[in-house]
C-alpha cells in the first residue's frame, strides 16, 4: 500500500471515531509482514496502526481479545470493518537489548501472560493458524524437518535421531488441552523497559499446548539456557505443567528447531546455542 499522511492518519481516527489528533508518525521497520506506523497524539499518547492481511488482523485481534487481563499485552483502540487494519496502545521499550536476566524476564512472561491463558474448545487443527496441521505430532515433526534442512551438517545424524526419537515418544497422543497461544514468544517479540519486561508484540497466533510458549521462550536466545534458569521459572507456571522428565525433552526438540532458525536468521548466535545443545545432550543421556 501506499504511504500515509498525517491527514490521512487522522481521517482514520475520525472514521472510527476516535477523538483525538495524531501530530506526530513514523513508518516501523521490522519483521512484520504488514505496514506499521507509530503515532503520537497531542497530549502525548502513543499507537500503532498496523495494515496487514484481513486474516493475520482477525487472528490478532482474536488473541488479543482472548487475553485482555494481560498486561504485557497491547489494548486495541479499534479494527477496521474489512479487518485490513487496526489501532493498537504502543509499549515503549525495546526489543532484544537491555533486557536483563532470562530467569526475571521468564518468570514476568510466566506471571504477566502464561498464566492468564485459558484452555479453548476442542478444534480439530493445530499448531499455526492459517497454516494448521491435523495433529500436533505433524506440527512438530515438520518443524524438525524444516530445523533439519538449515542445520545441515553443524550437527550429527545422531543429534536428529534423537530429537526424532524423543518427538515420537513425546507426541503419539495428543495434549489433553488445547489453548490459543501466541506462538512466537522469542525475544525478538518482547520489549523490555529498564531491564524489563513490558510487553509482548508480533503474535503468531496458533493452537497448541501451553508449555510450547513457555519453552519456546526459554529457547528464543541462547543465553542461560540452563535448569537453574529453567526449573525457576518453571515452578511459576499454574496451568499447562508437563513432569519435568518431558519439560528436559520439550526443550531438547525446541532447543534444535531453535538451532536451525539461528543459522537462517541469526548466525551470529550459533556458536552459544552450539553449546547449550552439548550441554542439553548430556542431561537428556
Amino acid at each position: 500500500m501506499n504511504k500515509l499522511n498525517l491527514i490521512e492518519i487522522n481521517r482514520l481516527f475520525e472514521i472510527n471515531n476516535i477523538h483525538m489528533e495524531i501530530n506526530k508518525f513514523q513508518l516501523l521497520t521490522g519483521t512484520t509482514n504488514g505496514v506499521v506506523y507509530r503515532l503520537e497524539s497531542g497530549d502525548g499518547n502513543k499507537y500503532v496502526l498496523k495494515f496487514d492481511h484481513p486474516n493475520e488482523i482477525e487472528l490478532t485481534v482474536r488473541l488479543l481479545n482472548t487475553y485482555p487481563h494481560s498486561k504485557l499485552f497491547p489494548n486495541i483502540i479499534c479494527v477496521a470493518n474489512d479487518q485490513s487494519y487496526m489501532i493498537y496502545s504502543f509499549i515503549e521499550g525495546t526489543t532484544h537489548f537491555n533486557r536483563g536476566s532470562k530467569k526475571n524476564w521468564l518468570k514476568i512472561l510466566v506471571v504477566e501472560l502464561l498464566n492468564k491463558y485459558t484452555t479453548i474448545e476442542a478444534e480439530h487443527v493445530w499448531g499455526r493458524l492459517g497454516y494448521s496441521r491435523q495433529s500436533w505430532k505433524i506440527f512438530n515433526e515438520t518443524s524438525i524437518e524444516e530445523a533439519r534442512n538449515n542445520i545441515g551438517n553443524v550437527l550429527t545424524t545422531d543429534d536428529y535421531n534423537f530429537v526424532c526419537t524423543q518427538a515420537s515418544k513425546l507426541f503419539n497422543e495428543e495434549p489433553p488441552e488445547q489453548y490459543l497461544l501466541h506462538g512466537d514468544t522469542g525475544v525478538h517479540n518482547f520489549v523490555f523497559n529498564q531491564s524489563t519486561l513490558v510487553g509482548v508484540i508480533d503474535p503468531s497466533p496458533m493452537i497448541g499446548p501451553l508449555i510450547y510458549d513457555f519453552v519456546y521462550a526459554f529457547c528464543s536466545s541462547p543465553d542461560d539456557i540452563n535448569l537453574d534458569t529453567l526449573y525457576t521459572a518453571f515452578d511459576y507456571l499454574e496451568k499447562g505443567k508437563v513432569d519435568r522428565t518431558r519439560l528436559l525433552d520439550e526443550v531438547a526438540i525446541q532447543l534444535y528447531c531453535r538451532i536451525g532458525l539461528s543459522i537462517k536468521h541469526h548466525p551470529n548466535d550459533l556458536q552459544e546455542y552450539l553449546q547449550a545443545w552439548k550441554y542439553w545432550r548430556e542431561i537428556c543421556k
